[in-house]
């Protein structure tokens, strides 16, 4: 017997029209027979937000700033064993000849995130953001993607480096 158009045969076998579905799931999900793991904490996420815009919690800045200083102080040594690692990587890497492979070099990245220019963080963000639009390994031909991930890498350091600078001229 051939279904009609508002009947669903359901994997028990019964023929269930949508409505009678979705009666189904309202009794069972009242009786409690959703399946689901209910939190065993409860959690009231607006009285989070009410103490977040509160004021009453504080981040200690020095501490914070102190710590992104400290992990950026190896800056070079990190940029040379990233294109140390890239060179290796990108050795086997497919070249078709009629296209131009763009640069992993820091000086074309930081050119084309335009960084020779003084930014603030915002225009730093929106530099990041726009780099990985065009550039992000998920949107480049898969020959090119270990080529796009470093890309991306070298240019999240640069803009890293470049927060660090504003934050430390902003404390002068």
């Amino acid at each position: 017997m051939p279904l009609r158009q508002e009947e669903a045969e359901i994997g028990t076998g019964n023929k269930l029209d949508f409505a009678s579905l979705l009666d189904d799931l309202i009794i069972a999900s009242e009786k409690g027979e959703d399946g689901g793991a209910r939190p065993s904490i409860p959690f009231d996420y607006l009285s989070v937000a009410d103490e977040l815009h509160s004021g009453r919690i504080k981040v200690a800045g020095e501490t914070v700033a102190a710590e992104y200083r400290e992990a950026g102080a190896d800056l070079a040594a990190e940029f040379a064993a990233l294109l140390d690692q890239a060179k290796l990587s990108l050795a086997d890497e497919e070249h078709r000849p009629e296209e131009d492979l763009p640069p992993i070099d820091p000086e074309s990245i930081a050119g084309e995130l335009g960084l020779d220019r003084l930014a603030k963080n915002a225009d730093l963000g929106r530099m990041r953001r726009n780099f990985a639009f065009a550039n992000h390994p998920d949107r480049v031909a898969p020959h090119l993607r270990q080529r796009a991930m470093i890309r991306m890498q070298v240019a999240n350091m640069l803009i890293d480096e470049a927060k660090r600078r504003a934050l430390a001229a902003a404390r002068r």
